[in-house]
């Protein structure tokens, strides 16, 4: 529900090792609502979210500090989470490295989800649960985060994503909302 307004009913989702599952629906149909439900970040009114593994959130919203720069942010979720990666690598990886070290609030809109994509890399997680991945990625960065994907689910992981638009990819299944 939002507000009065029942955004979706009877959704009954699981995902399984390898599955690519895309979310479509119009602007406020509801996946980034469903997403977040997944996530744990909020709960349906009605019926029950099951996780059985670790996962990443990526939301369309970045979760990015203005003053922070892409190798902070990363520097960050990698010390959250216990790891040290190789960060010059991995910034390399996701094509950041000219901006590494320019705040996010001098960044455009491609190199901002790029630094946000970058957190799937810093931590080996079976599920990724993303918000409108590919926006305002340019041919590279669209090209790099399919591969991202691919290998992921290459490795046993599954993928739930939210899309308006084309995808380079073919999914496994189509939820509508």
């Amino acid at each position: 529900m939002r507000g009065e307004r029942m955004l979706f009913s009877g959704v009954d989702l699981s995902a399984s090792s390898g599955e690519l599952i895309l979310l479509r629906g119009s602007n406020g149909s509801g996946k980034t609502t469903l997403l977040r439900q997944l996530a744990g970040l909020s709960q349906p009114q009605a019926g029950q979210c099951k996780r059985h593994a670790a996962h990443h959130w990526v939301s369309h919203n970045h979760g990015l500090k203005a003053y922070e720069t892409p190798r902070r942010h990363l520097a960050h979720w990698a010390g959250v989470w216990g790891e040290s990666p190789d960060l010059d690598a991995l910034i390399a990886d996701i094509g950041l490295t000219r901006p590494a070290d320019v705040p996010c609030q001098m960044l455009s809109a491609g190199q901002k989800r790029r630094s946000a994509l970058g957190r799937l890399l810093l931590q080996d997680r079976p599920i990724w649960l993303l918000d409108e991945p590919f926006n305002a990625l340019d041919q590279t960065g669209r090209d790099r985060l399919t591969e991202m994907i691919a290998v992921h689910r290459a490795n046993g992981g599954c993928v739930i994503a939210a899309l308006h638009g084309e995808t380079p990819m073919a999914p496994d299944r189509e939820v509508a909302l």
